[in-house]
């Protein structure tokens, strides 16, 4: 019974070292609190920047690559063989796991992915252009695919509209966008260009992402063994969403056959002066072009029209300048 007597004495809560543990012991449990909260919700970046501000007459808005889901998985790397390097993300990852992409393959052994070849030309006729003028000027990538040509244009500091309209595609550019740190430089549209405003029936192959097409025909012409399926796509013709105080140097067209209808809906643009109009590069597959009921000579009777007098061939490309 001897401390019988400190049962009864009556307990200080409040005192300094209690005031102190409680203090210390709350911020703990508000970090912590904090903390769970940022690890339990996605981590969203920095919207990105648009090229431009969004211009309320227009007809298209550019891409939210902010507020689009992300695609899974996610494999890139860094392109090998290029002046100015950049990374793209895979669309197309082969029949895992058994044959998976030949870039997959890279990857596991450590080396960079193949350059695409429309990249190195990209750059090298951008470099020609680089001046002080030519940095004022903007690359357009009709058919961006997944960025080949977009980001071996935009890692120079050269401007970039693309157009493409496959969904899982824009995904693959908006990680470019990420990657590459381009978001200032580089504005997407989620369209086919063409020669109307409207929509159209598109043909997708299941398990590629780079052989689609407005065509059946020309989507299965590569890849017959392929699934096709059909997505309605939006439609806009480049003289709609180019403005015409923006100078443009070069213009990339790769579209499976579709390139008369882009070429015709971008005529304004191609009838600008020389000096003025922009170095033309577009695919002229006659195969591809038949598929979608055009052909060579169409399309270059109709450059002739607007003043694009010099073509030269480049494998299954068609580089055109105006001359004199």
């Amino acid at each position: 019974m001897a401390n019988s007597w400190r049962r009864n004495q009556q307990i200080k809560i409040f005192t300094p070292k209690n005031l102190l543990l409680f203090f210390f012991t709350s911020l703990l449990l508000l970090i912590f609190l904090y903390l769970t909260s940022q690890t339990q919700q996605p981590h969203n970046p920095k919207p990105i920047k648009s090229l431009k501000k969004p211009i309320s007459n227009l007809p298209i808005k550019p891409f939210d690559c902010y507020n689009s889901p992300q695609a899974y998985p996610v494999i890139a790397s860094v392109v090998e063989g290029v002046k100015y390097p950049f990374l793209f993300s895979l669309s197309d990852f082969g029949n895992l796991p058994e044959k998976p992409h030949k870039n997959i393959q890279r990857v596991l052994k450590g080396k960079p992915f193949r350059k695409p070849d429309i990249s190195g030309t990209v750059q090298e006729l951008l470099e020609k252009m680089k001046g002080e003028e030519g940095k004022k000027g903007i690359f357009v990538d009709v058919g961006a695919n997944v960025g080949m040509a977009t980001f071996a244009a935009a890692v120079m500091g050269f401007k970039v509209l693309a157009f493409e309209p496959v969904f899982e595609n824009l995904q693959r550019i908006c990680e470019g966008i990420y990657f590459n740190r381009v978001g200032e430089l580089v504005e997407v549209y989620e369209a086919a260009a063409s020669d109307h405003n409207g929509n159209i029936t598109f043909h997708k192959l299941v398990g590629r992402l780079d052989n689609s097409a407005v065509s059946a025909t020309g989507a299965k012409l590569a890849f017959k063994s392929n699934e096709e399926i059909e997505v309605q796509v939006k439609t806009i013709p480049l003289d709609e969403v180019i403005q015409e105080t923006e100078r443009v140097l070069l213009i990339k067209i790769d579209v499976q056959g579709w390139e008369y209808h882009v070429l015709k809906g971008a005529s304004k643009l191609l009838s600008r002066k020389k000096g003025e109009a922009p170095y033309l590069i577009y695919e002229e597959d006659e195969r591809l072009l038949q598929a979608s009921n055009s052909s060579a000579k169409e399309i270059r009777e109709f450059l002739h029209s607007v003043g694009y007098n010099h073509c030269t061939q480049h494998g299954t490309d068609a580089h055109c300048t105006k001359t004199d």
